[in-house]
C-alpha cells in the first residue's frame, strides 16, 4: 500500500484551529500501519465529533471552544485520507468497513466511553456502526445531515449526481465543493485550510472515492453491514437526537427515519438548523456547539 503523508507546514497558521496534532497508529487488513490525527482538548465527559467528506476536524474549529468552556472534553479524529491522517494514494485501498475499522481501533485504543456522539455526513455513516458496535460506549448521539442506508431505498438525484462526478472530474476542487455547500460565504483563509491536506490530486484518493462507497443497491458490500446495524438501533432506548439543516439538499428529510425507527428519538427536543447548508458546522457551529451542551445537560 503506497502512503502519503501531507507536510505538517501545510497545516501552519489555520484561521481558529491552534489544536496541537495528536496521533494514534492504525492498521489495515493487509498490516500496513497507519497514523491517524485527531484533536484532543478539553477535560470532562467526551464528546466525539466526526465529520465527513471532502472536510477534517478543521470543520469543528468553531464547535470545540464553547464545548471545552462548557467542560467537556472534545475529541476530533480525522479520516484516514483526510485532514493530517495518512493518505492511501489508490482509491482501492478505501472501504466502507477498512472505515469502520480504523476508527474503532482508535476509539478502542483510546478506550473511550460515556460517549456523547456528533456524526454529520461520513461522520454519520461510520459513527453509527461504531454506535451498533460498541452501545455499552456511547451514553447518547447526535446525528446532523447524515443516515445509515442500507441500499435498500432510492438515494435522492442530488446524491447521486454527486456520486457521477466524484467518480469522473479529472480534478477534485475540495474548497468550491465546500462553499458550495455551505450558505455563508467563506473567508479564503478558511477556504485555503480546507484545500491544505491535500498538496495535489494524488493526496485525494480517499475523497475521491467515498461517494461511491455509500451503499445504493441491496447487495453493496456494506449493505448488510448497515442493516445489521440497524437491528441494534431499531433497540436504541439511550438519547438520539437529530440536528438537521434546512437547507441541504442531500439529507432532506433523512432524519424522520430516525424518529420512526429509533426508540431513544422519542420525546426528545429535535431540532432544525436554520438557514444552514450541507456543512451546517461552517454555517452553524456555536449554535450546533449549544445544542450538544443543552442535550448533555438534558
Amino acid at each position: 500500500m503506497e502512503v502519503l503523508r501531507t507536510p505538517d507546514e501545510r497545516f501552519t497558521r489555520l484561521p481558529g484551529f491552534p489544536y496541537e496534532p495528536r496521533y494514534h497508529d492504525v492498521t489495515c487488513d493487509d498490516g500496513t500501519t497507519l497514523r491517524m490525527h485527531f484533536v484532543d482538548e478539553g477535560a470532562g465527559p467526551v464528546v466525539l465529533l466526526m465529520h465527513g467528506e471532502p472536510t477534517w476536524s478543521f470543520l469543528y474549529r468553531t464547535m470545540i471552544p464553547p464545548l471545552v468552556t462548557a467542560g467537556l472534553r472534545v475529541l476530533a479524529p480525522d479520516l484516514i485520507g483526510f485532514g493530517r491522517s495518512d493518505k492511501p494514494t489508490d482509491p482501492s485501498d478505501y472501504t466502507y468497513e477498512r472505515h469502520v475499522d480504523w476508527v474503532d481501533q482508535w476509539l478502542t485504543g483510546l478506550d473511550l466511553s460515556d460517549i456523547t456522539f456528533f456524526g454529520q455526513d461520513w461522520g454519520g455513516l461510520i459513527g453509527l456502526r461504531l454506535v451498533a458496535r460498541h452501545p455499552e460506549r456511547f451514553a447518547r448521539v447526535i446525528v446532523a445531515n447524515t443516515g445509515l442506508p442500507t441500499g435498500d431505498q432510492q438515494m435522492s438525484e442530488a446524491f447521486l449526481k454527486w456520486q457521477r462526478f466524484a467518480a469522473t472530474t479529472p480534478v477534485f476542487p475540495v474548497s468550491p465543493m465546500i462553499q458550495r455547500s455551505t450558505l455563508t460565504d467563506l473567508p479564503a483563509d478558511v477556504l485555503a485550510g480546507y484545500d491544505a491536506p491535500f498538496p495535489d490530486e494524488s493526496y485525494k484518493a480517499g475523497a475521491r472515492v467515498f461517494p461511491s462507497l455509500v451503499p445504493t443497491r441491496p447487495d453493496d458490500p456494506s449493505s448488510q453491514p448497515n442493516r445489521d446495524a440497524w437491528g441494534l438501533l431499531v433497540e436504541w432506548n439511550k438519547p438520539l437526537l437529530t440536528a438537521f439543516s434546512d437547507s441541504d439538499p442531500i439529507t432532506a428529510g433523512t432524519e424522520r427515519v430516525f424518529h420512526g425507527l429509533v426508540p431513544g428519538a422519542a420525546g426528545q427536543p429535535h431540532v432544525t438548523i436554520e438557514s444552514a447548508g450541507h456543512f451546517l458546522q461552517e454555517d452553524k457551529g456555536p449554535e450546533l456547539a449549544d445544542v450538544i451542551i443543552r442535550f448533555m445537560a438534558g
